[in-house]
């Protein structure tokens, strides 16, 4: 009786096995695919990002606008919460006026910019009490020097087309949270910086933020060649 036998793996004489090379192959043609798949699918997420922090500053300029309205064409002075960072909390004037009643909270989606990370704090703005659960600043830095509009009637502010009402508070450093050049971190300041702004006359733009290297962008009217001015004279 003829002993059984182990019959051996056929294999074409000549054709080498599935080796490492090839495996590295496969694998940088699946990432590859991934990565052309995945960029339309990126890239739609940030502008839509980018549409609904426009949509917030748009209503939000309204918002103060309407403030404005019922208090003698004045724009906010901190009437509401004295004590408080007007920049951040003149929320607590005009969020009645788009529609939020009751505390403020990180349920105010209207105030909370899609791509907010913050700046210090291990926490976006507008999760934050200390900043009245806000993403975005008026232009109402009340320091000694510093160009504001703060308390300001409507009708005294100089080319409302330009000078800043509401905007992302990247737009007061400057950086960007929508096309940043600094990826997530916070540092360095740089000029050009692009930023959500919404202005006086009620139009919102992305626009470029003057920064001269030295000192924060809010303390000083931009140079010439940009398309916004904090002071309204």
């Amino acid at each position: 009786m003829l002993a059984s036998r182990a019959l051996p793996l056929c294999r074409h004489a000549g054709t080498p096995g599935f080796t490492a090379t090839d495996l590295l192959v496969a694998l940088a043609v699946v990432t590859l695919v991934a990565t052309v798949v995945a960029a339309p699918v990126v890239r739609a997420k940030q502008q839509a990002r980018l549409a609904q922090c426009t949509a917030n500053l748009g209503q939000l300029s309204r918002a103060v606008l309407s403030f404005c309205g019922d208090h003698a064409q004045t724009l906010p002075a901190g009437q509401a919460t004295p004590g408080r960072d007007l920049w951040f909390w003149y929320k607590e004037d005009v969020k009645g006026y788009a529609g939020l009643t009751g505390a403020s909270s990180p349920a105010d989606t209207l105030f909370a910019c899609p791509d907010d990370r913050g700046y210090a704090d291990a926490r976006p703005f507008h999760h934050n009490p200390r900043f009245d659960y806000n993403s975005y600043v008026f232009n109402g830095v009340t320091l000694p020097g510093v160009p504001h509009i703060a308390g300001w009637q409507l009708a005294a502010v100089r080319a409302p087309a330009r000078t800043l009402l509401v905007m992302e508070w990247t737009a007061h450093a400057p950086l960007s949270w929508h096309k940043s050049k600094t990826g997530r971190q916070n540092a360095p300041f740089y000029s050009d910086a692009q930023s959500v702004v919404g202005f006086v006359d009620g139009h919102v733009g992305l626009v470029r933020i003057y920064y001269d290297g030295y000192n924060a962008a809010y303390t000083r009217d931009p140079i010439d060649g940009y398309d916004y001015k904090y002071s309204g004279d």
